[in-house]
């Protein structure tokens, strides 16, 4: 025990480095975002999270969204804690029967217009917990979805295109 506290000790730190950032793309990211922000909506997109059963990798890629190298904020975008002062649902995993219902009220008191997001293989058709007795399968099974960003788990950039891939499509237009 005393060896591996030793090791532990000797070692430098497991820390991973930090993303390139291409400052120039993120400006015209953010343009971009908060132009069609304005334009949909007249104001900042805001955003409730959902875990409807999942492993907790897409969240986590979802926290990373509001740490300093990616800056959700910056974008326009805001996480709410209440369904009824958000815009978009942001639902993560495969929908447990535990969930359904939740799920349901979720998106019965989110306001309209609203857009639902799938985040995640699991939330398109379950992924690997398909067909298991506490499936119901993808989000689409209980909620109409907008759009979907696949993924195991989906990077935060990629989460950042879906989201401005929603609002700049004409066909995903709020419910």
């Amino acid at each position: 025990m005393r060896r591996l506290l030793f090791q532990g000790i000797a070692r430098r730190a497991l820390t991973e480095k930090a993303p390139a950032v291409d400052d120039q793309a993120l400006k015209e990211l953010a343009g971009r975002v908060h132009e069609r922000s304005a334009l949909r909506l007249g104001r900042s997109l805001a955003i409730r999270e959902i875990d409807a059963g999942s492993c907790n990798g897409c969240e986590l890629e979802i926290h990373a969204l509001s740490n300093a190298f990616y800056d959700l904020e910056r974008f326009g975008f805001s996480f709410v804690a209440s369904p009824r002062h958000a815009d978009v649902l942001l639902v993560t995993g495969p929908v447990t029967k535990n969930m359904r219902e939740a799920l349901e009220r979720t998106y019965n008191a989110t306001p309209d217009p609203k857009w639902v997001v799938a985040v995640g293989n699991c939330a398109f058709d379950g992924g690997l917990f398909a067909g298991s007795y506490a499936i119901e399968g993808g989000v689409s099974s209980v909620v109409p979805v907008d759009l979907h960003i696949k993924g195991c788990p989906p990077t935060p950039h990629a989460l950042l295109g879906g989201l401005l891939a929603l609002l700049e499509s004409p066909a995903a237009a709020p419910r």
